[in-house]
């Protein structure tokens, strides 16, 4: 029998991935944060959300870009106060978002709520035939298309002065004069459905922002930071479009890193996003709910700044 005559060695010589002094720590009564981290295990994607999270902090001290791409879903799980946080403290130079990302940001801001039930809308041919969402944004678009999607309605929030405003990560931005690119696909949102949409003009304030996203890029150039929280398809093929007209143009940027939150790893985030940018080593992926994960980013992010 073959197995009788296998050779054995000493445990002593293998190499091992798993090591005493990387297990977790005990957690004994009340802790703070910072004890928390310490005492994660030093195995997987524990150490490497602390590295990112101090590739950010390096990013902000260095002045260079700190860019949030974002879909929609982001803005329903509660996040916008925290991203509106780092936006007020200069830790945010950036922002993008998808077509959907607008409609749930103006809901907030209008009336502190948003997010309808899909499935009961289609079922009796209402879904998305919201009055307000859909005249808000096209007459923000059409009074301000010439400043860009993002711009525009920021800028119309503040001018209206909405009773939820302060939760509007576009109203903020506009306030503090952080770009918000917003970059569309006719057709994707509840907002082409309305009588008022006009293709031209949300289209032409959509290329205009695409023109500032392609502009922003060269200031990622050794040591800025490109994070995707959660598009799937929009954003990463956009970024990987805009990111190839900058090094085309400006020889730059390169020596950057990039990272992707989202409750499953796609193709496109992982290709455009992780590995085609950047060299091996510089793109991070974390998986798990957006309510959870980027609240801890958040958190670490703050810590030791």
């Amino acid at each position: 029998m073959l197995r009788n005559k296998v050779e054995l060695y000493p445990i002593a010589n293998r190499d091992n991935k798993v090591k005493r002094a990387d297990l977790a720590k005990r957690i004994e009564g009340e802790i703070s944060f910072q004890q928390f981290i310490r005492g994660l295990p030093s195995i997987l994607k524990a150490p490497d959300l602390t590295e990112f999270s101090q590739r950010i902090q390096k990013a902000n001290k260095n002045k260079k870009l700190v860019s949030i791409a974002m879909g929609a879903h982001v803005i329903k799980t509660g996040i916008s106060p925290l991203i509106i946080q780092k936006m007020e403290e200069g830790k945010i130079n950036h922002i993008a978002m998808n077509g959907a990302g607008p409609i749930h940001d103006f809901e907030l801001a209008f009336q502190g709520e948003t997010s309808e039930d899909v499935a009961k809308g289609l079922e009796d041919g209402t879904f998305g035939m919201i009055a307000e969402t859909g005249n808000f944004i096209h007459e923000a678009i059409e009074k301000y298309k010439n400043e860009g999607y993002g711009s525009a309605i920021g800028r119309y929030i503040v001018e209206q002065d909405l009773p939820n405003r302060d939760i509007s990560i576009l109203a903020r931005a506009y306030e503090l004069q952080i770009p918000v690119t917003v970059h569309i696909g006719i057709g994707t949102d509840i907002i082409y459905q309305h009588p008022k949409a006009n293709g031209q003009d949300l289209g032409g304030a959509s290329m205009r922002d695409f023109d500032k996203f392609i502009e922003l890029l060269p200031n990622l150039h050794q040591g800025g930071v490109f994070i995707n929280f959660g598009s799937a398809v929009i954003i990463p093929e956009v970024f990987l479009k805009a990111l190839t007209v900058a090094r085309n143009t400006t020889k730059t940027p390169y020596e950057f890193s990039t990272g992707n939150f989202d409750m499953v790893l796609h193709y496109r985030p992982n290709f455009n996003v992780l590995n085609r940018p950047v060299k091996k080593g510089n793109g991070f992926h974390f998986t798990g709910h957006h309510e959870i994960m980027l609240p801890l980013l958040f958190q670490l992010w703050s810590m030791n700044t």
